[in-house]
């Protein structure tokens, strides 16, 4: 991992010679390289989970790396004649390790947030705040209203967040009624389905004949009558003209500055993508706001591992192809190294996770990838010592997977795997032991709880498979390391408001939802910080106040850990420290949190506009026959598309 400090390998060394020395003046001279000016950081408490010294009242910074955590005075004499300064921005702030948004989409960030948001919670971005839907006739109406709005007649209207367990089902004569010339696509709050009206279909190109050449899973995921298409149909259909109505660069651009800012506000000091985009003149959109110098943190793309054996049928070629794609990053962004996601069932949103036990209505789950495909994907990324991060909600779906994990440990032992269960929404007491047993680790979503567990009580899974969704108490009382994620925008890019969901299990009616699956204080902070950092590998660069690591720091009004467990969510986030650099956040004028800016240079229109770094190509870089199978490379080559085309060009028929 690049760092911006020029005395990076200075600052490594300072470990080792600190066990040698007494002062930093002896480490500098120790190193045989003068150490620039120290700074000082006093504060009302810094929180550091290094469990030698759990909690300081300072940290000194040396370029971009932590130099040591203790008192003022004592950080001082151990200066010596050294070159410091004492900077007093935080002195009655709380200093936490810099926060990780471990898993988060910043595309699909970008395109959500910057649609028509029609969602189950209130969504408060850095210049408004869109207030929660109510009923389907509230959504309807603010539908309506939304459409009226959009002077030119031949606009699209996209929103996202309509949630059929909570409101219903809509279907596309629904649809309709908004209108019947205007396309109008619903976006449903899992991400994994729309539905379409008439016009919306006809504009995409999608006909009863089109689907006849879909695949089997294709057009069973999908139903024309009602304009639905969910897990592979909804990729069938984004693969017509459907993504030149769902993105454009101007679209892309805008929301990939919310969701900067977004995140920033939030102390988010570095973020990771499982399932980066495989199609670089996307990539490139994406790099021209999150590569910049001036971004508030860096972010990682893991390989997509599933889109890659769907193109390969040689598996070298898969190893070969997944390695070429770290050259798109630069800058703020780079690939995780040897990290790919695979994907087990569907998504918990549109309940199509598979379980073990039925639905209450019946009604079935899907599988993302199929059996012969995942479990070749998993052994070729296995034998090749990549960690494997794999999206699976349901129980039957976990299953499927420690099953593989167990095949493949038996077959080829590895150690230190860290084979990662992502999201953990539905599962057993009996599967966290076989977790543990299997040596895997757990990234879990704590927000399911809060915003699913009251209506899932009542609609698909029952009282006790709801309220026992992410049951990290169960992880944390075996020892199994778990992070948090909010798998934005499953749920906020918000780690404070994730702690809280994992302390407190508050749904939204106010009870507990299974108390004894509550986490402790310092393991909820853990999960955003450090253990997140070890889920991704990077323990030995973030995630704890230590010396030698990357000075990140998430400055609070107050300690997660020992304040009052339901004023967590509602900590204020002063701003961040990202490798050294001090990065506030700005007011916004209506007196809440906006988007950040450094004391040097700000953020805004330090990106170039997508349209100058979108170089037109024939290609995507995995041109391959796309005739059959269910893969992501599709989605982005639609995206590539629409962002190419015209828009005063109709979209293609």
């Amino acid at each position: 991992m690049k760092t911006t400090s020029i005395l990076a390998a200075t600052a490594l060394s300072i470990p080792l010679l600190q066990a040698q020395t007494s002062s930093l003046q002896d480490v500098g001279g120790a190193s045989w390289k003068e150490l620039p000016a120290i700074t000082i950081y006093p504060a009302r408490e810094v929180v550091t989970l290094d469990p030698d010294r759990p909690i300081a009242k300072a940290v000194a910074v040396v370029g971009d790396r932590i130099l040591a955590t203790g008192d003022v005075e004592s950080l001082k004499q151990r200066a010596g004649e050294q070159e410091f300064r004492i900077d007093e921005t935080f002195a009655d702030k709380v200093i936490v390790p810099g926060f990780l948004a471990q898993h988060d989409h910043p595309v699909l960030t970008a395109l959500t947030m910057a649609s028509e948001i029609l969602a189950i919670e209130d969504w408060v971005l850095p210049e408004k705040t869109i207030p929660a839907v109510k009923d389907k006739d509230d959504f309807m109406k603010r539908l309506a209203e939304a459409e009226k709005a959009l002077e030119d007649p031949k606009e699209p209207l996209v929103t996202w967040g309509y949630h059929p367990a909570f409101y219903g089902p809509i279907n596309r004569e629904q649809l309709n009624g908004i209108s019947k010339t205007r396309p109008v696509v619903v976006w449903a709050r899992s991400c994994h389905e729309f539905i379409l009206n008439d016009a919306a279909l006809q504009a995409a190109g999608i006909t009863r004949e089109v689907m006849n050449g879909w695949s089997k899973s294709q057009q069973e995921q999908s139903s024309f009558e009602e304009g639905h298409f969910w897990e592979q149909g909804m990729f069938a259909a984004l693969a017509t003209n459907l993504a030149t109505i769902v993105v454009t660069p101007e679209k892309l651009q805008a929301g990939l500055e919310i969701a900067r800012d977004f995140m920033h506000s939030k102390g988010i000091t570095f973020g990771n993508e499982p399932g980066g985009i495989l199609v670089k003149p996307v990539q490139d959109g994406v790099n021209a706001v999150f590569s910049q110098p001036t971004m508030p943190f860096r972010w990682t793309f893991m390989v997509d591992g599933k889109t890659l054996c769907d193109k390969y049928d040689d598996d070298a070629q898969v190893l070969e192809e997944s390695a070429k794609v770290a050259s798109w990053y630069h800058g703020m962004t780079s690939q995780a190294p040897k990290m790919v996601k695979l994907f087990a069932d569907g998504a918990i949103y549109s309940q199509l996770m598979v379980v073990r036990e039925p639905y209450l209505d019946g009604h079935k789950g899907e599988w993302m990838t199929d059996l012969e495909v995942f479990q070749r994907a998993f052994r070729i990324y296995w034998d090749a010592g990549y960690q494997i991060h794999i999206h699976v909600n349901g129980d039957a779906g976990l299953d499927r997977v420690l099953d593989t994990l167990e095949t493949n440990l038996r077959r080829n032992p590895r150690f230190d795997h860290r084979m990662t269960v992502v999201h953990f929404a539905v599962s057993a007491k009996d599967q966290v032991e076989r977790i543990k047993r299997l040596g895997a680790i757990v990234s879990g979503n704590p927000y399911y709880v809060r915003a699913l567990a009251d209506n899932y009580s009542e609609v698909g899974l029952g009282p006790e498979r709801a309220d026992q969704m992410v049951r990290m108490g169960d992880v944390e009382r075996l020892g199994i390391s778990f992070s948090y994620h909010s798998d934005m925008p499953m749920a906020p890019a918000d780690p404070l408001f994730l702690m809280w969901c994992g302390v407190t299990r508050q749904t939204t009616s106010g009870r507990v939802a299974a108390p004894d699956q509550r986490v402790s204080r310092e393991a909820a902070l853990r999960a955003v910080t450090l253990d997140a950092a070890y889920s991704l590998k990077m323990e030995n660069e973030l995630g704890s106040i230590v010396t030698g690591k990357l000075a990140n720091f998430t400055i609070l009004d107050d300690n997660p850990v020992t304040c009052d467990a339901d004023a967590i969510k509602d900590i204020a986030v002063w701003g961040t420290v990202h490798e050294g650099r001090v990065l506030p956040v700005a007011e916004r004028k209506d007196g809440g949190e906006t988007a950040a800016a450094s004391r040097t240079t700000g953020f805004a229109s330090a990106a170039p506009s997508p349209h100058l770094v979108l170089q037109a190509a024939e290609t995507d870089g995995h041109d391959h026959d796309h005739a059959s199978g269910c893969c992501s490379c599709r989605v982005n080559r639609a995206l590539v598309a629409a962002m190419f085309r015209d828009p005063s060009t109709p979209p293609a028929r």
